[in-house]
């Protein structure tokens, strides 16, 4: 790998970084200082042996991020503090800015919040995964890495995950709707 600059190597990661923080820890400044740690130890380690011989940057920072996120998520379970409270809080900072009209806003809203409710409830591997194809759009392989599991694993998880949240979502009585 060639020399890294922070500006155009590692600063053009932070949002793929922090929406997969989050995804994990299920709060925003815990996310936020996922990404933050990834960020500074990736640039600290850039003149060494080990950072030298990463194919892709992306990749690693992705792995970082979702092991130091689980890391810090598992700590905050073992607090006995509970992740859902802080989940609902932070719908309304990750939906699209382009709202025609408000009827249509809330409506769009309440499927928001009700579609994430139903992703929430899946293991986290399914929603990790659910993340970095559908939303994040990587490849297989690339998630593979990512997750540090074979791509057929990736496939089935996906497949299943996929299944889970459409029976979620024929199991609620007017669909969300």
């Amino acid at each position: 790998m060639n020399e890294i600059d922070f500006r155009h190597d590692l600063l053009p990661l932070k949002n793929k970084l922090f929406r997969v923080a989050l995804r994990i820890t299920l709060d925003r400044p815990e996310a936020e200082d996922v990404v933050e740690d990834v960020l500074v130890k990736t640039w600290e380690m850039r003149h060494t042996p080990e950072l030298q011989q990463v194919v892709s940057l992306e990749s690693y920072c992705l792995t970082m991020t979702r092991n130091l996120a689980l890391d810090r998520a598992k700590r905050r379970e073992a607090q006995n503090v509970s992740l859902d409270d802080e989940a609902h809080g932070h719908i309304a900072e990750e939906r699209a800015d382009t709202n025609p009209l408000p009827d249509q806003l809330m409506e769009r809203d309440e499927q928001l919040r009700w579609v994430h409710e139903l992703f929430m409830q899946l293991p986290e591997k399914q929603r990790s995964i659910m993340q970095l194809r559908d939303v994040e759009e990587h490849s297989y392989q690339e998630i593979a890495e990512i997750m540090q599991i074979t791509e057929s694993d990736v496939k089935v998880t996906l497949f299943r995950a996929r299944q889970a949240l459409k029976l979620l979502i024929q199991k609620h009585p007017n669909n969300g709707l």
